[in-house]
Formats: C-alpha cells, structure tokens, sequence
C-alpha cells in the first residue's frame, strides 16, 4: 500500500520525539494501557472462575489431589498464549510472569470484595492460591533456552510441580486434624462445615478422600507429575494460538480515517507501518 503524502508526514511526525503527534501517542498509551491490563485481569479472572474456580474458592476443596491437578492445567491456557505473544512481538519473557500477578491481583479483589465483604465469607476460607513463583519459572525456562519447545518441556512440569510448594506454607496450618463432637477431622473441614455456602451440600466435602493415596501417601507428587504431563500438551498447543494471533497484521476497521488512513486503504502484514515510503 502507497502512503499518501498526509500519512507520511504523520509517521515522520511520530517519530520526532519533541513533536505534538508524539506526545498525544504516548498520552494514547497511558490511557490504552490500563484498559489492557483491566482487560487481562477480567479474562483471566473469568477463565480461572468458570474452569477451576470451586477448587480454589474454599479451603477445604484444597485438597492434595483435584487442587494441584486442576489449577495448573486451566491457568496455562492463557499463560501460553499471551506468553507466545510478548515473546513474537517483542522478545520479552514476561508473559507468564505479568498474567499470574494480573491473576493474583483480581482473585484477592474477588475475594476481598466480593466473599468478604459482600457475603461475609472470612478471608481463612476463601483465600486465593498463589501462582507468582511458576509464572517467574515458566519465563525463565524461556529467557534461557529462548524455545517454544524446551519451555513445553522443562518449565510446564516446573510450573506444575512448583504450585503446591509455594501453596504448602499457606495450606499447611489448615491440614491439622482436629476433634469436633467426636469425629477426627482437619481444621479447614470444620471451617467449611461453620460456614455454609449455596448448593450445599454439595460444597460440604471431606478433603483427602480418594484412591491416590493407594502409591505410597504420596498423592501430591503423582498428582503434580499428570498436571505436568498436561501442562506440556496445553502450553504447546496454546502457545501456536498465541502466535497466529501475533501474526494476524492489520485488518480492516471504521476507525483508520482517524488516523490518517483512507477507508480503502488496507496494510499488508509485510507492509508494516509503511516505513520504506518514508525513509
């Protein structure tokens, strides 16, 4: 696509730091970026609820099985696609660090503001995992290797396996058996049990019940290892998602007249922004 003389005074405007157009671009970045980042928040928020949310909701679903299976495999999903897209486009291996705070940030305002506050929840059962330490992981594994395919590999199982350790000095107080009316059960049973929730009594379940424990007590092992195992396949397959959506180009919209480009104009993802018209 040929610039028009208009467009390319506009890009060598751009490019002149101490220029009106300059400045009104980057005051247009301060005011897109915390639409991005509200944005981000909200999806991964919305995704994490909807797929592994009962999990994590309450202290007593925290279990050594079900909890650590479920909550690494549902959050990779995004983490490896806007992971692929900070990488294309602009070699930074932040993506998986930026979405598990982003996650982190609206899941404690969820919970503070919506169980606390708004349902008279205590924060004791309704605290959020944490998932900092496997985003920094997974983001080393790519800073260091700088590929897609060792990072499926070797960080998606580090991300798996490091989820429990970093939960395990949280969740540990709640695991202390305790004795109520004669029956042995743990502390965070007898919070769920006080603090009753919709659909019960379906939310009334007696963590650590199950058949992993059958190899050997070590149920948290076997079930971090087929989070892994899972992790590799989603991280891969959601990762090539995110580039093709790195790799889509332009596409036509009702706004580019506000940016100086003609409604029939159309830029070629070879194109780019047109900067061998203007050099």
């Amino acid at each position: 696509m040929a610039l028009t003389p208009s467009q390319t005074r506009v890009l060598e405007l751009l490019r002149d730091p101490t220029s009106k157009a300059a400045k009104f671009s980057r005051v247009l970045d301060f005011l897109i970026l915390p639409i991005v980042v509200f944005a981000l928040i909200a999806a991964f928020h919305i995704h994490f609820m909807l797929t592994g949310g009962d999990w994590d909701f309450w202290v007593d679903w925290k279990d050594r099985q079900f909890w650590v299976t479920v909550t690494p495999i549902v959050m990779m999903i995004l983490i490896a696609a806007v992971q692929a897209i900070f990488w294309v486009n602009f070699r930074l291996p932040i993506g998986a660090t930026v979405m598990t705070l982003l996650l982190v940030i609206g899941e404690w305002a969820s919970r503070y503001f919506g169980f606390f506050l708004w349902s008279h929840f205590p924060i004791s059962l309704v605290w959020p995992a944490s998932v900092i330490a496997s985003g920094i992981f997974l983001d080393m594994v790519l800073m260091l290797t700088g590929s897609y395919m060792m990072t499926a590999i070797f960080g998606a199982i580090g991300f798996a396996l490091l989820f429990p350790l970093q939960n395990w000095p949280i969740l540990a107080p709640y695991r202390l058996p305790m004795q109520h009316q004669g029956e042995l059960l743990s502390v965070a049973d007898y919070i769920g049990f006080v603090f009753s929730r919709t659909s019960t009594p379906e939310y009334l379940r007696i963590i650590e019940r199950g058949t992993l424990r059958t190899f050997g007590g070590h149920s948290t092992v076997i079930a971090s290892f087929f989070s892994g195992f899972a992790c590799m396949l989603i991280y891969f397959v959601w990762w090539h998602i995110g580039v093709f959506i790195s790799n889509l180009g332009w596409q036509n919209n009702t706004l580019k007249r506000y940016m100086g480009f003609d409604r029939t104009d159309y830029v070629q993802k070879d194109e780019g922004l047109g900067t061998e018209s203007v050099q």
